[in-house]
């Protein structure tokens, strides 16, 4: 059975997505904290490459990511580490630096796993300084991209469970 991306505004302020992966919370964890697991499943649009992925995954510590597309076209985005609790919960705040989400701005992202038997529950929950930024999110195409990038780490979940 396939696993559905669900987004939703709960205030004016948030964007909240919700999965579940058929996986153990340990290896989501890692498919989404390791570099060298995280540039097979973020590779973003179609066409798209991941071509800096730098972790620092303690508090105060930073990430960047940045891709090229097409035609040199580019997007990174950045961050800052405030919590980091393994194999459970992350809170960092988001930047984009390059291709800019129209409205964007700094967001702080929330992440929680929630482990259910044998699969895990993902909660982001994604907090922008104004509605307009939230709404501009919203309307960058952000549910597609994610969606497939989520469906990749679907197949690296599996692969790995074999």
């Amino acid at each position: 059975m396939r696993n559905v991306l669900k987004v939703t505004t709960p205030t004016d302020r948030e964007i909240v997505i919700t999965r579940e992966f058929n996986a153990p919370r340990e290896l989501v964890w890692d498919s989404m904290s390791k570099p060298e697991l995280l540039k097979r499943w973020i590779t973003g649009p179609p066409g798209w490459e991941m071509t800096v992925c730098e972790e620092d995954a303690r508090v105060g510590g930073t990430f960047r990511w940045a891709w090229t597309g097409p035609d040199g076209a580019e997007m990174a985005m950045s961050g800052v580490y405030h919590e980091i609790a393994p194999p459970e919960r992350c809170v960092r705040t988001e930047r984009f630096e390059v291709g800019c989400v129209p409205g964007g701005g700094e967001q702080l992202a929330t992440l929680i796993l929630t482990e259910k038997g044998e699969t895990t529950s993902l909660t982001l929950t994604l907090r922008y300084d104004s509605k307009e930024a939230r709404d501009g999110a919203a309307a960058s195409g952000m549910e597609r991209g994610m969606a497939a990038g989520y469906d990749r780490l679907d197949e690296i979940l599996e692969a790995a469970a074999v």
